[in-house]
C-alpha cells in the first residue's frame, strides 16, 4: 500500500503529525508527506516519511484549485498521480479547510481520500471525512484520523512527536547545561519586544543560567541584539535537524513561535511558550507531552521578564 499524508501549514504543523504518519508506517510500504514550503523541512525530519511533495495551499483555504491554471499545481497532480496512491489523509487544523488539498488528491486519483472533517469540510462527502471530538489537541486528532482508516501505532510507541535522531551540537553551544532562547515572532499579534528579550536574556544570566539564543538566518540581527554580550549566538547558524540537536541537549526552551516549541516536545525539552494562543492549548496546539509553561493568557503585554526566569525555574525544579 502506497499512502500519502497531507497537511497544510507551517513547520510546527507538519511535526505535529509524526504520530499518525507513524501509525500509517504500520501498513504502509511508502509514505509520502504532501505539505506547504514551510513545512517541508519538518516533514523531512518525521520518522517513516520517504518522500515529500511540496504543494502550497490556495491562500483563501476553501476553494479547490482551479482546472488547468497553475502550472506548478499540474506538475504536483502528474507527479501524484504517476506514483498512484491508494490512501491520502488530509489533516488540517480548525483554522484551515481540507477541500482544496482534497480536491487535489481527487485530481491525482488517489485510491481514497479522507479528511479530518471540520465545520469548513462541507464540501466533501459524509464518508471521506473523520469527525473530530472537540477539545482534541492536533496530534492526537491527526492520530484519530488514521486510527479511523485503520492505522494504529505500533506496540510500544507511546504517541510522543518524535524527530530522526539528531546530531550532537556541542560545537555550537558548548559544554555544560543551557536555557534556549528562541525569540522569532509566531505572528505579528504574537511579537515580544527584542528589548524585553533582551531583559529576560540578561536575567537568566543573572539567575545563574548560561542562555544560548537561537532564529532563523533572516532573524540573525535579531538574535545578535537579543543575546548581547551574555548568551551564545546561533542565530541563522542552525539547519532544521541541528536545531533540533541544540534543543534535544537544552534543559528548557524559552520560545515565541510554535514551531521551535514543537521541535522541542519532540526532542523531550520543557518549554515556556510565550505565545498568546497558548491559553487554549488543547485546540491550538500547545507543545505536546511535555512540561509546559504557557505565559500569555492575558496577552503578552502584560507577561514580564522576571515572568520568564520564574517559569524556567519552575521547570526545571
Amino acid at each position: 500500500m502506497k499512502a500519502l499524508v497531507a497537511r497544510p501549514g507551517g513547520f510546527g504543523d507538519v511535526l505535529l503529525t509524526g504520530p499518525a504518519v507513524r501509525a500509517v508506517a504500520t501498513r504502509a510500504t511508502r509514505v509520502t508527506m504532501l505539505c506547504e514550503a514551510d513545512g517541508a523541512a519538518a516533514a523531512r525530519l518525521l520518522p517513516h516519511v520517504d518522500d515529500v511533495v511540496v504543494w502550497d495551499t490556495p491562500q483563501d483555504g476553501t476553494d479547490p484549485p482551479a482546472e488547468d491554471t497553475d502550472t506548478d499545481t499540474e506538475s504536483v497532480i502528474r507527479r501524484l498521480r504517476n506514483e498512484a496512491y491508494d490512501v491520502a489523509l488530509v489533516l488540517t487544523s480548525d483554522g484551515r479547510c481540507p477541500l482544496p488539498t482534497a480536491e487535489l488528491l481527487r485530481r491525482a486519483r488517489v485510491g481514497r481520500v479522507v479528511a479530518d472533517g471540520t465545520a469548513r469540510a462541507g464540501g466533501l462527502l459524509p464518508e471521506d471525512r473523520h469527525r473530530l471530538p472537540p477539545g482534541r489537541h492536533e496530534a492526537e486528532a491527526a492520530l484519530d484520523t488514521a486510527t479511523a482508516l485503520g492505522f494504529a501505532l505500533r506496540a510500544g510507541d507511546d504517541g510522543r512527536l518524535r524527530v530522526l535522531p539528531a546530531p550532537d551540537t556541542a560545537t555550537l553551544t558548548g559544554n555544560g547545561p543551557y536555557v534556549v532562547v528562541h525569540p522569532g515572532s509566531g505572528g505579528p499579534a504574537d511579537a515580544w519586544d527584542p528589548e524585553r528579550w533582551a531583559e529576560a536574556v540578561a536575567l537568566l544570566a543573572d539567575a545563574g543560567h548560561r542562555v544560548v539564543v537561537t532564529g532563523a538566518p533572516e532573524e540573525a540581527a535579531l538574535t545578535r541584539r537579543v543575546g548581547g554580550d551574555t548568551a551564545v549566538d546561533l542565530g541563522g547558524r542552525t539547519t532544521p535537524r541541528t536545531l533540533a540537536g541544540v534543543l534535544r541537549s537544552a534543559d528548557v526552551l524559552v520560545a515565541g513561535d510554535t514551531g521551535p516549541a514543537h521541535l522541542a516536545a519532540a526532542v523531550g525539552t520543557p518549554v515556556v511558550s510565550l505565545f498568546s494562543a497558548a491559553v487554549k492549548p488543547a485546540e491550538h496546539g500547545a507543545p505536546y507531552r511535555v512540561p509546559t509553561v504557557p505565559l500569555g493568557e492575558q496577552g503578552l503585554a502584560r507577561v514580564t521578564e522576571q515572568d520568564v526566569v520564574r517559569a524556567v525555574r519552575k521547570l526545571l525544579c
